[in-house]
């Protein structure tokens, strides 16, 4: 059978998802454990190739085993194999025109920044840490700008191989609790970095740095320069992958 896998994970100690030959990433230990848990081999496709240091709640992976475990079982049987930094958290069985990237509808991911004076070393590993008072209101009324189909290729770091940085955002939002800043962005996929670099514009926003009435001009430029620098990985987040069924 195929299996779509729902994984949790804390992406601070591997080299991003995808296997990597000399380097531990999330994919490498899921394989493992289901390799493990199955007695066979095990390839898993993901749905979202996350960065080195990005974290996940919602990651979605495919993978094909003969097994009379029930589907529903298997979380609670792969976890027992998997490092306490990764989890699987749901399963259920996917058709043979299902594809874990393909298929799906939408992506959410969620960027958090301390925006306080000092560190806070409990949150290090799930936040990036900006000292100078953002404008909360001036990144607010930068989001509209994003939303909609544009070319994004302003905020697409170089090494991409996409072959078209047309890009749908479907929402962007900025909250603030307590001194964490929380950016949520939702789209029909995303470029090499461009989450990390929409947050970076933002913080550029609300540090007066740049107008909120400059972001159609940036995205209109295509010109990775005048959009803001790459956030930390720590920050970012893969909240959810919707397939729509």
């Amino acid at each position: 059978m195929r299996v779509l896998l729902t994984v949790a994970y804390d992406g601070s100690q591997y080299f991003g998802w995808q296997r990597q030959k000399g380097y531990i990433t999330v994919q490498q230990r899921l394989e493992e454990a289901l390799g493990a848990l199955l007695g066979q081999e095990i390839t898993v496709r993901g749905a979202s190739r996350t960065d080195t240091g990005v974290h996940a709640l919602a990651q979605g992976a495919v993978f094909r085993a003969d097994t009379t475990i029930p589907v529903e079982n298997i979380p609670y049987a792969v976890n027992s194999f998997l490092p306490e930094d990764i989890a699987v958290t749901g399963a259920r069985e996917v058709d043979e025109e299902f594809h874990p990237q393909y298929s799906v509808k939408d992506k959410t991911y969620e960027y958090r920044i301390l925006n306080s004076e000092f560190k806070n070393p409990l949150l290090v590993r799930y936040t990036d840490f900006v000292r100078e008072r953002l404008d909360i209101d001036a990144m607010r009324s930068a989001c509209p700008f994003f939303e909609g189909e544009h070319d994004f290729k302003a905020f697409c770091a170089s090494g991409s191989r996409a072959r078209t940085t047309v890009r749908t955002i479907y929402s962007l939002t900025v909250d603030k609790a307590d001194d964490i800043i929380l950016i949520r962005v939702k789209g029909s996929g995303f470029l090499y970095n461009m989450v990390r670099i929409i947050a970076g514009t933002l913080a550029d926003v609300g540090r007066g740095r740049i107008s909120p009435n400059d972001i159609g001009d940036i995205i209109l430029s295509r010109d990775r320069t005048r959009a803001g620098k790459t956030m930390a990985p720590n920050g970012l987040i893969l909240t959810e992958v919707n397939y729509g069924r």
